[in-house]
């Protein structure tokens, strides 16, 4: 399995995640406005968001959207694959709009990835699709309560 290298963040970006964890302010010009809270244009702000994001030290940028108050779904699915095929096989997973994020483990089920659908029937045919492609079987772990923890990374 092939591993990205650490992408390389300065103080700035450090900064930067930080405050970006805590909300995105919702006026005309966020992007304008966030930059002149760190001494930067707008375009400054947003090429090193772009570059943080290419180097994989974030992986997203963009709201969480509770897709079950909005009729959707969650389910966390997990995998057992072979060494030699995960990345084709990641691959594959990774090519359905409804996979949110996929994680490669250390242990028998290798690959975790969460399953966001717009109904909940979505959450099998997804998993079936995946099945079908990769031959493999798809584990699911449907939410049974939620728990908020106000999750933040230090960056």
């Amino acid at each position: 399995m092939t591993r990205k290298a650490r992408p390389e963040i300065d103080a700035l970006d450090r900064r930067i995640i930080a405050s970006l964890q805590e909300g995105f302010p919702l006026v005309p010009e966020p992007y304008a406005e966030v930059a002149a809270g760190f001494g930067m244009t707008e375009a400054e702000l947003i090429a090193r968001l772009k570059r943080l994001r290419e180097d994989g030290a974030i992986t997203r940028f963009g709201p969480f959207l509770d897709a079950a108050a909005m009729g959707g779904a969650f389910c966390l699915c997990a995998m057992a694959v072979p060494e030699a095929d995960f990345e084709r096989i990641a691959a594959a997973v990774n090519a359905h709009p409804e996979v949110a994020h996929n994680y490669a483990r250390s242990h028998r089920l290798n690959m975790w990835f969460v399953l966001a659908t717009e109904t909940p029937e979505g959450i099998a045919e997804t998993a079936d699709r995946i099945e079908r492609e990769t031959g493999l079987g798809v584990l699911r772990f449907p939410k049974l309560l939620e728990f908020f923890i106000g999750f933040r990374v230090a960056a």
